[in-house]
C-alpha cells in the first residue's frame, strides 16, 4: 500500500508541472497593457525634457540681466557683448543662440534664440529709471512657434511674448 501511495504521489508531481506557464492571451493582455502605460507616460517624459533645454535659457537670460546691472554700477554704461561682461557664458550652446545688445547706457538686451522648434525663446533686458536705478524685464514667447524680440520698456514684454515663469 506504502508504494502504492507513493507512486500515485509522483505521478501527482508530474501531472502538476505540465500546467506552469503562461497562456497567449495572458501574454498579449501584459503587452497591451505595457504598450498603453507608455503611450501615457512618453509625452510626459518628451515634456519634461524639453523644460530642461528651456531652463538653459531662463537661467542664461537672468544671469545676463545680472551681469548688466552689476557691469552697469562699475561703468556707468552696459555692456556690449559676453567677453565684456566677463561672466564666462557661450554665445551659442546646442538649444540657443544668445545676442546680446546695448543701447547708449540707457539699456541692455539679450534674445534667446532657439535652436530647436520645440523649445520657446526668451529675451530680457535691464533700462536705467529717472532715478538712476536700473529695471529688469525677463520675457518668453507664448508659445513654440513664437520669435522672441529684445523688450523696448521697462515694464512690459513685446507682443506674442508673457513675462518669463
Amino acid at each position: 500500500m506504502k508504494t502504492e501511495l507513493k507512486a500515485k504521489f509522483l505521478q501527482h508531481l508530474v501531472t502538476k508541472n505540465k500546467d506552469k506557464g503562461f497562456t497567449l492571451i495572458e501574454l498579449l493582455v501584459v503587452i497591451i497593457i505595457i504598450g498603453i502605460l507608455a503611450a501615457i507616460a512618453l509625452p510626459s517624459f518628451l515634456n519634461q525634457a524639453a523644460k530642461a533645454r528651456m531652463s538653459e535659457a531662463k537661467t542664461t537670460v537672468g544671469a545676463v540681466n545680472r551681469a548688466q546691472q552689476a557691469y552697469r554700477i562699475e561703468n556707468r554704461e552696459f555692456a556690449t557683448d559676453f567677453e565684456t561682461l566677463e561672466i564666462g557664458l557661450p554665445k551659442e550652446t546646442d538649444n540657443y543662440t544668445y545676442t546680446p545688445g546695448a543701447d547708449e547706457g540707457t539699456s541692455a538686451t539679450i534674445v534667446a534664440t532657439s535652436e530647436d522648434t520645440s523649445l520657446k525663446e526668451y529675451s530680457g533686458a535691464v533700462f536705467v529709471t529717472d532715478k538712476g536705478l536700473t529695471s529688469v524685464i525677463s520675457c518668453q514667447t507664448k508659445e513654440v512657434t513664437g520669435t522672441a524680440t529684445a523688450p523696448t520698456a521697462g515694464d512690459a514684454c513685446p507682443g506674442g511674448m508673457e513675462p518669463m515663469q
